[in-house]
């Protein structure tokens, strides 16, 4: 690997210290900046941004304030993100009228990124979008594969994985970026050669909630074409797709809406108890402990 990646793969840290020492910026100072000065950064790789998150973390900036300062650069006469836009948004829903930054001067090829890694680390980005980032960051910084695995501290094999989502049709990649299909789905979908056929396989696994091996073992079962039926299960009624689409919107969570041994349900999932609660309050409105509830 060349010298313009020495460091990056230790994180985001590291990266913005490192760039920051390079470009003589290397200050903690912390500067009070006004919202209206600063501009949110046209190369955030994140774009599907959920304003329900948003408005949960508004209501603690309104609280607490902003506990940790945002990442700008000079942008003419204002300031661009570098990193932190979310708790720019909060805070400007918040009604702030200035939020602590750090100032630090980047180019648009470190700025990126900061912002892919930024958000990749958080587990922000879904499967398209990270994979439209690999691109531009090895477009704009002219990496090989292998040295946006490095500069990521990720697998050669799961940087190749992601970008061949980008070879699925447009409708396909839609239905990742929403969440109705995985990037396991999407995966099994790419072992068709055709495109036509892989749009036929994406309706299908969502009309008939195919889970991802029985999607690939369809998938193996595809040709000219023709794609055999993976189940007598009936298809469910497109308001069950409606509501599990609104539902995982209001919940910020995965959500299936199904028939199953003739009876019809929602399943919710949730990734550990403090999440469990956040869904709970979210539903009944009810702001008192879970488990107090419980007792």
């Amino acid at each position: 690997m060349t010298n313009r990646n020495s460091g990056l793969g230790r994180g985001l840290s590291s990266l913005i210290s490192s760039a920051a020492v390079e470009s003589g910026t290397a200050s903690d100072n912390v500067n009070e900046l006004s919202i209206a000065l600063i501009e949110p950064n046209p190369l955030q790789p994140r774009t599907d941004i959920d304003e329900e998150k948003i408005a949960e973390l508004s209501a603690s900036i309104a609280k607490r304030g902003v506990l940790q300062p945002i990442i700008v650069r000079p942008k003419g006469e204002k300031y661009e993100i570098v990193a932190g836009e979310r708790r720019w948004r909060a805070s400007r829903m918040a009604g702030l009228e200035s939020i602590p930054v750090h100032i630090r001067t980047f180019d648009d090829g470190e700025t990126f990124e900061i912002a892919l890694i930024e958000n990749l680390q958080r587990e922000d980005l879904n499967a398209i979008e990270a994979a439209y980032g690999y691109k531009n960051l090895i477009s704009e910084r002219q990496l090989t594969q292998s040295e946006l695995a490095d500069l990521l501290a990720k697998s050669r094999a799961s940087i190749t994985n992601a970008l061949r989502l980008l070879d699925l049709p447009e409708e396909v990649q839609e239905l990742v970026y929403e969440g109705s299909l995985s990037a396991g789905h999407a995966r099994a979908i790419l072992t068709v050669s055709d495109d036509p056929t892989r749009i036929k396989l994406a309706q299908k696994a969502i009309e008939e909630g195919l889970s991802v091996r029985a999607l690939e073992s369809l998938a193996r079962l595809s040709g000219g074409g023709v794609i055999p039926s993976a189940s007598k299960r009936p298809v469910s009624p497109k308001s069950y797709k409606a509501a599990a689409r609104k539902l995982r919107k209001f919940i910020g969570g995965n959500v299936r809406v199904k028939q199953a041994k003739g009876k019809n349900k929602i399943e919710i999932e949730f990734n550990d108890e403090t999440d469990l609660e956040r869904i709970y309050q979210l539903i009944t409105q009810d702001e008192k402990p879970l488990v107090r509830n419980a007792e």
